[in-house]
């Protein structure tokens, strides 16, 4: 190259403007967003889990619709790591209730300080007590409670925390108060839930408890079915709804509860990284119910804290040590749910789930099914929206109060003049 060709070049390059080199694949950026790290994608073999037996495994609790492996290095913590995950920050529940219930009651082998949160319903209007699965706590339905007031203005939401969860407190009196030695089982489960409505109906005072629609999420569903079919309601009861549980798959997949829960996480350094989980993993899909949900699901654990490492959240409910009341929860769910008065609703994220009496039941009219594909186990919260519509039509279709029946033949008779 000539001298003057040189010079050529050289002028020209000095006006072109300066790009710097492409970064590192570790560095995030200035907002923390789109970093690349460890914690790479999960693989999406079970196509949403429609259809998977690893979403039906978590019909016996509320833990997720994935089983991670510890070689996938979910919760990993990369280099360039930041604590914050922007977009991932906890929602405040008063954004989705009224108001929180603490109902204190004391029996003479406990005292119980029941938590739940509500949205007192209005002008007569219908009240859908939820109840959430194992492991989870009342929060899970937040979302659904606004969105059901979208489609019914005036209904109310009442989701209690059970025991050994959310902030529910049960002291078992005479013995230290642990997760361990709490009744679990599906009777007690059962009348805590009549017994938070009918304190709900003190607290509120009301006359008398409003028409209720009962909801239950996995092991609520086998709460709520136990409840209407005692009939301890009454009339009060206008039908129940089942969320992605029926009692076949669910006892099916008790035997691998165990190797399931050791896959997850113990603990986890901050509120936002545990949101990030549990959206991840596909556990919850809808990362906003996650940041309302998952928060409650944590405590903070002193025991594994350090002056290093600042905190440790870890989870508020021992499912492992619930295993001895497992069995108990679904065994005879399917005969309970058909044979129970009352509207029925069976919500499913797949029909694999349905068992031979279902299947019975449903080809004899004897129940609503409805099937969300699109959803993982977490219905409610992965498809909230849709849920509350499907449960406002069929809140709709069971309303007595709009039911004009005609005049029964004695009245007839006995208004009839007489010649």
């Amino acid at each position: 190259m000539s001298d003057l060709q040189r010079s050529f070049a050289k002028a020209k390059l000095a006006g072109l403007p300066f790009e710097p080199p492409l970064p590192p694949m570790h560095v995030e950026d200035d907002e923390g967003e789109d970093e690349v790290d460890d914690l790479k994608p999960l693989p999406d073999s079970t196509q949403d889990d429609d259809s998977s037996s690893a979403s039906s495994a978590s019909s016996a609790s509320s833990t997720g619709t994935i089983r991670p492996s510890p070689s996938k290095h979910l919760f990993a913590r990369p280099k360039g790591f930041s604590t914050g995950r922007k977009g991932l920050e906890p929602l405040p529940w008063n954004d989705y209730f009224t108001r929180e219930l603490y109902l204190n009651v004391s029996r003479p082998t406990e005292r119980l300080t029941y938590h739940a949160y509500i949205t007192p319903p209005t002008a007569k209007g219908p009240l859908f007590v939820t109840h959430h699965g194992a492991g989870s706590s009342g929060l899970s339905f937040a979302l659904f409670a606004l969105e059901i007031r979208k489609a019914l203005p005036n209904a109310g939401v009442l989701s209690l925390d059970a025991r050994g969860h959310g902030e529910t407190v049960v002291e078992r009196l005479g013995s230290q108060p642990t997760t361990n030695n709490l009744d679990l089982s599906l009777e007690t489960l059962s009348q805590d839930l009549l017994d938070v409505i009918l304190m709900t109906q003190l607290e509120m005072a009301w006359s008398e408890v409003p028409g209720v629609i009962l909801v239950g999420h996995s092991l609520g569903g086998a709460v709520v079915t136990d409840l209407a079919v005692s009939g301890r309601l009454g009339n009060a009861v206008l039908g129940y709804a089942v969320l992605d549980v029926v009692e076949g798959s669910a006892i099916d997949a008790l035997q691998s509860m165990q190797s399931y829960l050791a896959t997850r996480p113990t603990s986890f350094p901050t509120i936002p990284l545990a949101i990030e989980w549990h959206t991840r993993s596909r556990t919850i899909r809808n990362a906003t119910s996650a940041r309302i949900s998952v928060p409650s699901l944590l405590r903070l654990d002193l025991s594994r804290s350090s002056v290093e490492d600042a905190k440790s959240w870890a989870w508020r409910t021992d499912l492992a040590a619930t295993q001895p009341f497992w069995e108990g929860w679904f065994v005879g769910l399917s005969k309970k749910f058909l044979d129970a008065k009352g509207g029925k609703l069976l919500l499913l994220a797949g029909t694999d789930r349905l068992d031979k009496d279902l299947m019975i039941g449903q080809m004899q009219g004897k129940y609503q099914l409805q099937v969300f594909p699109e959803a993982g186990h977490f219905i409610h919260e992965d498809q909230a929206e849709k849920t509350a519509m499907v449960l406002a039509d069929f809140y709709r279709r069971n309303d007595r109060s709009a039911l004009v029946l005609p005049p029964k033949m004695d009245d007839l008779l006995k208004a009839k003049p007489v010649a």
